[in-house]
């Protein structure tokens, strides 16, 4: 029979042992984060119907989105966790209380082209804030403050956090006869840090029909820089000019003033008018995260405000805001860079335990008080020479050998190996676990993150 070469299809990631561990631990930490702020964890099926998917993607999403049938049935894998909370609030509205704060971590699926730090499978890492009827302009401070926190307790410095309004956008566009189209202008322009401005403006003359002067001004408004404070000051010019340009314009100066109240540094968070976001369910405040030294990966976490999400689904007035870390791709440019500290312990335990006798009830008993400890056990069973065992424990990077051979079982002590430094002592099984508890407690409270 002719084999089959294993291959992982392009734009899926599969990682070694060590890395997976290294993920799981950045779950771990935004869980942790997420749960500090009062969001209760949920989970969506990875299937929906196509039909509820589609219901308001907008955008490009129809064209990314992967659709099948299964017998009568149009499926399709989700493309993002939003859309599935929508439809779940709606579904369970009389179960729930409001506001509801949830998070969730799992993977989706994009049918674009593959290439680095982008995938068509990768997981998201998602807080929204659901509100019935309304939702204060808090909670669009607070989501991005959650991320500063978050980044933060990673070990991340430089990054940003990039803040706009689509009303800002939508009352610019008014004011120049533009609000048929947009729509499709904020899809094009959300293209700016991808393809610069002269492709964005060709495409807004080809695509469009603008004139080139209608497009001379939409990329001069969105390409105003400076500090927060003179940002505002160039936007408060067009105040007067358009009623819901005014009301983004104070909208946006909340979230500024509740940003600095929620302590979160002017170099992590800065006014950006060329964020717009592609999906068409955005409706107020916008966001876009990028790696300061890393920008030309793009936002590794985006969201916003959206305050018809739900309308496909129910009559219900159900406006929510959230925001949306791409963990894959994160992880991904971490990893990459070498930003991934070292420190932490990846071994799938803590504690190797290697009989060096063919007596083993002595060995069993201190893996099961070790484990009664807390500790990740491992009992290495295999027949083979001392050297070999030393050189597993090296290969999976267990941070602790337990060594048990006769003197051991005469005296009833264990022989703990540090691993990294080659110390080692003779410990009682109950003394063994708590040292290598509080040993693995303080290598583990390292930040993952360097920088």
């Amino acid at each position: 029979m002719a084999k089959v070469a294993p291959r992982t299809l392009s734009g899926f990631m599969e990682l070694l042992p060590e890395e997976q561990m290294k993920m799981e631990k950045m779950m771990a930490l935004l869980r942790r984060s997420y749960s500090l702020y009062g969001f209760s964890p949920l989970d969506t099926p990875v299937i929906e119907a196509a039909q509820v998917l589609l219901a308001k993607g907008g955008g490009e999403t129809e064209k990314q989105i992967y659709r099948f049938q299964k017998g009568d049935s149009d499926l399709a894998l989700r493309f993002d966790l939003t859309v599935p909370l929508a439809k779940y609030v709606a579904g369970h509205y009389a179960q729930l209380s409001f506001p509801f704060r949830r998070y969730q971590i799992g993977k989706v699926y994009r049918g674009e082209r593959a290439q680095r730090g982008r995938f068509r499978e990768f997981y998201q890492a998602d807080i929204d804030v659901i509100g019935d009827g309304k939702l204060d302009i808090l909670n669009e401070a607070e989501i991005p403050a959650i991320i500063y926190d978050t980044f933060s307790r990673l070990g991340l410095r430089r990054f940003q956090i990039r803040v706009n309004n689509r009303k800002l956008l939508n009352g610019f566009y008014a004011m120049n006869g533009m609000s048929e189209k947009a729509g499709e202008i904020m899809r094009l322009v959300d293209k700016l840090d991808k393809i610069g401005p002269q492709k964005v403006k060709q495409l807004l003359i080809e695509e469009l029909q603008m004139r080139p002067y209608k497009t001379e001004n939409v990329l001069d408004f969105m390409a105003i820089r400076g500090s927060n404070q003179e940002v505002i000051a160039r936007l408060e010019n067009f105040r007067g000019m358009d009623e819901t340009f005014d009301q983004g314009l104070e909208e946006l100066l909340a979230v500024t003033r509740y940003l600095q109240a929620f302590g979160v540094p002017e170099e992590n968070f800065a006014i950006d008018l060329s964020i717009a976001r592609g999906l068409d369910y955005y409706t107020g405040t916008v966001y876009e995260t990028t790696i300061t030294d890393h920008p030309e990966i793009g936002s590794v976490c985006s969201g916003g405000r959206y305050d018809n999400l739900a309308e496909y689904y129910t009559d219900k007035q159900l406006p929510g805001v959230g925001i949306s870390i791409g963990l894959t791709r994160l992880f991904y440019v971490l990893q990459e860079q070498g930003m991934l500290s070292q420190e932490l312990i990846t071994a799938p335990c803590d504690a190797l335990i290697l009989p060096m006798t063919e007596q083993l009830d002595f060995a069993v008993s201190a893996a099961t008080v070790l484990r009664q400890e807390g500790v990740r056990t491992q009992l290495y069973g295999e027949q083979k020479k001392f050297k070999a065992k030393m050189a597993y424990a090296d290969k999976i990077g267990a941070p602790f050998a337990v060594l048990v051979g006769e003197d051991e079982i005469a005296q009833g002590l264990l022989t703990v190996k540090d691993m990294q430094s080659g110390q080692q002592q003779k410990l009682s099984p109950r003394e063994a676990a708590r040292f290598i508890r509080r040993q693995v407690q303080v290598r583990n409270d390292r930040p993952l993150v360097l920088g």
